[in-house]
């Protein structure tokens, strides 16, 4: 597997990238050999870290001094932004990850610098922010990383990594093919709506 990079060199997954700017750009997608099923294009299984004037590979795997931080756009919309806790709280019970934050981008608090450093305060070293966006922008390539990198200012010593967003995701499927089971059941009268629709009377047939 080869990517070339004006500022990126990678050799191997163990080995080591080392980057001469401050600014990085995530190789988005890697076509893997064919295999015995079939071609598959997924994310890069290699998260890029930054600390003090380098970029190094990481191996996945969360320990005990690894800060988790779920970050989405952030709306003007209350309920919206209660949402992303009520996901953080299930993701939390789910993963037993010890240090786990919410943080919205823009528009609401808590921001991706107050999430830093409250994962920071409970002992994490190394901050893991997981943008929970569908697909790769201007905010996964740029906002995230910018704020990121500011937020890191104020925590010397402390590295960080940006994973992909959902991308392509195999799952996705099954959430999409869910929440469509879901609305026709509504629809067909044999279901309540869902928890996103609750109350709201959206899910229905428009002639």
């Amino acid at each position: 597997m080869e990517a070339s990079s004006p500022s990126l060199n990678f050799r191997s997954p163990t080995g080591r990238v080392t980057g001469r700017k401050p600014g990085w750009a995530i190789p988005e997608l890697v076509r893997l050999r064919k295999n015995h099923l079939k071609n598959r294009y997924l994310p890069l299984r290699l998260c890029l870290a930054t600390a003090n004037g380098g970029v190094r590979v990481e191996l996945n795997g969360i320990g005990d001094g690894d800060g988790v931080i779920i970050v989405d756009h952030g709306s003007r919309r209350q309920e919206s932004n209660l949402m992303l806790n009520e996901f953080v709280e299930m993701f939390r019970e789910k993963t037993k990850y010890r240090i786990l934050e919410p943080a919205h981008m823009e528009l609401a608090e808590p921001s991706i610098k107050d999430a830093f450093g409250l994962c920071v305060q409970q002992g994490a070293h190394r901050i893991i922010v997981s943008p929970f966006f569908l697909f790769p922008g201007r905010h996964w390539h740029q906002d995230i990383p910018s704020l990121t990198a500011e937020a890191a200012k104020e925590h010397p010593g402390v590295s960080y990594v940006i994973t992909a967003p959902l991308g392509l995701h195999e799952l996705l499927v099954d959430v999409v093919n869910d929440r469509i089971k879901h609305c026709l059941s509504h629809v067909a009268g044999e279901a309540d709506e869902c928890s996103v629709c609750a109350g709201t009377g959206k899910c229905q047939v428009y002639n």
